[in-house]
Parts: structure tokens; sequence; C-alpha cells
């Protein structure tokens, strides 16, 4: 896998989704507001780098693909980063009809441009969904992206983190009730897997690899319960926004949107 063009970084800026803006992982210094792995990897960068480090992340939930190449793209360039995290595409994989390849395309060029202005940029797998109902239907298409990004990240030199191969993302107790978002101990993770795909030390990481403790067994009579609950109250919304032509980021501006100097530990 292509390494970094350095060890350290002045400014990181953070693209993408939801996944990137960091939904249920609740931010316990801003009431209502959510930290997330992206948030929590620029704490790593600060910690490790031997000067300031500025970082904004300009990601919303419910972006798809083009409207973070057109809205995002051009004011992280703009902002002169040397670290970027470009995180986007599965709410578009999501979607029935969608082109992984067409996908792949328009995201290279990004990249690619990220890299001409000398940045280094971190790409994301998704994550397996074989073992969620519904969701599971997108493997296919999940799986020609994710193999375009590493073929992106060798042309141009980014760095990848593999989230496909992750066996540990697997255990649902890491995931909210809705099955899309991490929760805090996996966005606790996932932070620190990046920064291991990045080179970034980290003290006292422990073995984030390693899986929780096996689940006790679920009874059936509860598992169908829990099968219908997530249909009734995250399922059905999301069909109905869609229907609607609306999304969940309707009217949200990013929750960082420049680059500011993080605390030093």
């Amino acid at each position: 896998m292509p390494a970094p063009s350095r060890s350290s970084w002045r400014r990181y800026v953070a693209l993408g989704d939801s996944f990137t803006e960091g939904l249920s992982d609740p931010d316990p210094d801003r009431p209502g507001e959510y930290r997330g792995w992206a948030d929590r990897l620029a704490g790593h960068l600060a910690a490790a780098a031997p000067g300031d480090v500025e970082y904004a992340n300009l990601a919303v939930r419910g972006r798809l693909l083009p409207q973070v190449l057109t809205e995002q793209v051009p004011v992280a360039r703009a902002a002169r980063p040397d670290l970027v995290s470009l995180v986007a595409g599965g709410n578009d994989l999501l979607r029935p009809g969608a082109d992984p390849d067409r996908l792949a395309a328009a995201l290279e060029e990004a990249v690619a441009g990220f890299r001409a202005d000398g940045a280094d940029v971190l790409l994301t797998t998704g994550v397996d969904p074989r073992l969620t109902p519904i969701i599971r239907r997108t493997r296919g298409r999940v799986a020609v992206f994710n193999a375009s990004l590493w073929s992106i990240a060798a042309r141009h030199g980014a760095v990848v983190l593999d989230q496909w191969g992750a066996g540990w993302l697997l255990d649902w107790r890491l995931w909210d009730g809705d099955r899309i978002h991490l929760t805090a101990e996996g966005h606790r993770r996932t932070a620190l897997a990046a920064a291991d795909a990045l080179g970034v030390p980290v003290a006292d990481a422990g073995d984030w690899r390693t899986p929780l403790p096996p689940a006790p067994p679920r009874a059936l009579r509860a598992a169908l319960a829990e099968e219908a609950a997530w249909v009734r109250e995250f399922v059905a919304p999301w069909i109905a926004r869609r229907v609607r032509g609306r999304s969940s980021g309707d009217g949200r501006a990013p929750k960082r949107p420049v680059p500011l100097a993080l605390p030093r530990a």
C-alpha cells in the first residue's frame, strides 16, 4: 500500500457524509453535536506533531458523492491542506441502480487534484455488509467500489483505511441502532486504525484490532423484535425521505467549516 509523503501534517481537512461528521459519537464538549473518527484522528495528529495542527471538517450527513465533490472539494482545496480524508459514496451505493465504476471515476478526479496540490489523501473502503439484512444486497456494488479505491490509491499514491477487511467491525455492538453509524467505541477504534494507516504514533492505543468479548446469544423472539424495530424506525423513514427527495442533511452546514488550530496535548 502507498505510504504518505510525510510523517506529520500541519493542516487536515475531512470531507464526506455522516460517517465523517461523526454521527452516533456524541461530543461531550458540545451538547447536541458529534465527534467521530475524523475529530479523534485530528487529535492524534495534533498529539504527534512537532507544531500546531489545524483541522476542518466539511462533512455533512446524507451527502452523496457528487455533492461532496461540488460542495466540499473546492472549499478544501482553497484551504491548502497537506492531509485530506475523502470518504464518500456510501449513500450512493445504497440506492438501487448505483454505478460503482462511475462513482470511482468521479472520486479519482478529486484525488488527483489533491495530490497535484501536494496533499496526502486518506481513502476508506466500505464495510462488508454481508451480515446486515437488506443492506447486504449492496455487497457487490460496495466490493467493486472498494476494489477501485485500491487502484486509485496505487495510481495516485493515496493511503487506504481498509474497513472491508476489519473483522472487529462486524460486531454489531460497535454500531448504532440504525446499523449505519458507528458507536463511540467504533469511532474510537476507526480513528486508531486511520492513525495506523498513516503511520501516526498514538500513545496508549492498545490493541484496537481485538474483537469484543463474545456476546450472549439472542433469543429468537428478541431477534425478530429487533429486526422489526429496525425496519420501522430506520428503514421506513429512509425510504420515505427518498420518495420525497429529502435528505437528513438538508439545511445543515459543516460543523468545522474552516481550519482551526487544535489544542496541544
